[in-house]
């Protein structure tokens, strides 16, 4: 299980991690290999270089995190806008291939809704086959009039309905796209040596102020972590369009 999946956790597990990064720095510090005087300048630019790597991955993760989130939002904008061109241009084919296509993109809006919503893994599954189904028998609707009666209108309704086919193959794959786990690694090894340090490096422990950095850290990770995990976070892609467009074409019946 990857705990970054699971804000929530991910975030009290690395204060955990980071705060003991602390301690330990502190023990080894003070009991066993005490930093000298003559060392603390070359320890401080040690401690400023590492901080200073451990700000940028951070800052860098979250760019990508948010870059990630941006794509998410357009593709439901763009998928959106292929299932309502699709539903108008529906009315281009024969009336009883219309009806049924119609009938067929209102039940998809209802899935592609439910793919943004959910969050059970066994649910998921479930829809991602409907959707499947849907896909073949919208196709399936399309391609029969258009190889029986080839037309510039029926081939703009075969148009439509791969647009509505391959907008849900890029929001899939955006879903999917995620920060690599080795990313996640590297940034965690520097906070952990970070927060090591700076407890290595203290003349006061007993203030409370060790205690910042951890957390600081912690809320960070939090935070790049609930961006990015897209059923899992608050910071979810909401199918406000999708919705906008159930409604319409509910009305329009």
């Amino acid at each position: 299980m990857r705990v970054h999946n699971f804000p929530v956790v991910f975030f009290v597990s690395s204060f955990l991690v980071l705060w003991l990064s602390t301690r330990a720095g502190v023990l080894i510090g003070r009991r066993m290999l005490p930093l000298s005087e003559a060392a603390r300048e070359d320890y401080n630019i040690v401690l400023t270089a590492t901080l200073t790597l451990l700000g940028l991955i951070i800052g860098f993760s979250f760019s990508m995190a948010i870059s990630r989130y941006d794509l998410r939002k357009n593709y439901e904008e763009e998928e959106t806008n292929a299932i309502g061109t699709e539903y108008v241009r529906a009315e281009l084919l024969p009336d009883a291939e219309a009806a049924k296509l119609k009938k067929l993109l209102r039940k998809y809006v209802q899935q592609r809704m439910l793919f943004y919503t959910t969050r059970d893994p066994g649910e998921l599954a479930q829809i991602s086959t409907s959707t499947a189904q849907l896909q073949s028998e919208m196709w399936s609707a399309v391609r029969t009039v258009a190889t029986a009666k080839p037309s510039p209108t029926t081939s703009l309704a075969a148009s439509g309905m791969n647009d509505v086919l391959n907008s849900q193959g890029y929001t899939q794959a955006a879903w999917l796209n995620r920060i690599p786990t080795e990313a996640w690694i590297l940034m965690i090894a520097i906070a952990v040596c970070s927060n090591f340090l700076v407890g290595y490096g203290a003349r006061q422990t007993g203030t409370g102020l060790l205690i910042v950095l951890p957390f600081v850290l912690a809320i960070a990770f939090f935070l790049v972590s609930d961006i990015e995990t897209p059923r899992r976070g608050g910071s979810r892609v909401s199918p406000q369009n999708l919705l906008s467009l159930s409604r319409s074409i509910q009305a329009s019946r």
